[in-house]
């Protein structure tokens, strides 16, 4: 029923589950024929334990911090339980997993909408540390998008009338344009520091890598630990590194946001770093995210 040029003819997605549970995926792997190039699969990570008890947009502790970080590196093992599944039933790999819901989802604020809520510096640190996990997975991930853009959940930008301000989320989708139509590099972090609160520990650093259509090497970090630095070493294999520039995002307080009244009170800064006696090191800041240009 939808017409289109030949040139231009829809791609076809299956409306898949949602979370662990394979099942959609399963039988639809088995059963699609044709067009359709993608199953889609929603996660969405809360602070909480319960969608009863979600967590709070701003204001909230620093175990709701960790728990969020937790939660949202779940998508991982999310991922690769769907392309297992994948795996079986189309091992040519014609079939994409399209990860089309995610982000974060909080208790409801009594705003101006029931799904409105604020965006700090914690949604920054999610967005970044799941843009690694589908980097990560490129060759059987081809599209992702975060649920929802303006107003309403983990949203990249809010208005209000003839205002808009702009979201940490916004500042690191902005960071992370290299990576678009980029090539992921195979990385690996030795040595890596651990960040624990309670019960509950996570990696300390998180990293990414491609190779850009501009030609050049992008390094993405990220830092879960609210309160410690980390001195990271670059090791490029093939190549001698010296200097690395890009930008940083950070702030303060964990939930560190822009209102109308204060749109600019977390936006991305510059960094740059040197190599000394043939080696480059990069300081990341306490909870912070950061994409840089390596250059020789």
């Amino acid at each position: 029923f939808l017409r289109a040029p030949g040139n231009s003819r829809p791609k076809m997605i299956a409306s898949g589950g949602s979370g662990f549970d394979t099942a959609w995926t399963d039988v639809l792997s088995k059963e699609l024929k044709g067009r359709t190039v993608g199953i889609s699969v929603h996660q969405y990570t809360i602070a909480g334990t319960t969608w009863e008890g979600k967590g709070k947009d701003l204001g909230f502790k620093e175990d709701e911090w960790i728990s969020t970080l937790a939660n949202t590196l779940k998508m991982d093992q999310l991922i690769k339980d769907h392309v297992a599944v994948l795996d079986k039933h189309d091992p040519e790999k014609k079939i994409g997993l399209m990860i089309d819901e995610w982000g974060t989802w909080y208790d409801e604020a009594g705003a101006r909408s029931a799904l409105f809520q604020q965006n700090s510096l914690r949604d920054a640190l999610v967005a970044a540390l799941n843009f690694h996990i589908f980097h990560a997975h490129a060759e059987r991930v081809p599209m992702t998008t975060i649920a929802q853009m303006v107003n309403v959940l983990q949203a990249m930008i809010l208005t209000d009338k003839e205002k808009m301000v702009l979201t940490p989320t916004y500042y690191t989708f902005q960071m992370y344009v290299p990576f678009q139509d980029a090539r992921s590099l195979p990385l690996a972090i030795k040595d890596n520091t651990s960040y624990t609160m309670g019960a509950t520990t996570i990696p300390g650093v998180s990293a990414s890598a491609s190779l850009a259509k501009d030609g050049k090497v992008y390094l993405a970090l990220v830092n879960t630990d609210p309160h410690k630095a980390v001195d990271v070493a670059v090791d490029v294999a093939g190549a001698k590194v010296n200097a690395a520039a890009g930008k940083v995002l950070t702030s303060a307080a964990m939930d560190a946001h822009n209102t109308f009244q204060n749109p600019q009170v977390i936006k991305p800064a510059a960094f740059s770093a040197r190599a000394a006696g043939g080696k480059l090191s990069i300081k990341v800041p306490a909870k912070a995210v950061m994409v840089v240009a390596l250059e020789e």
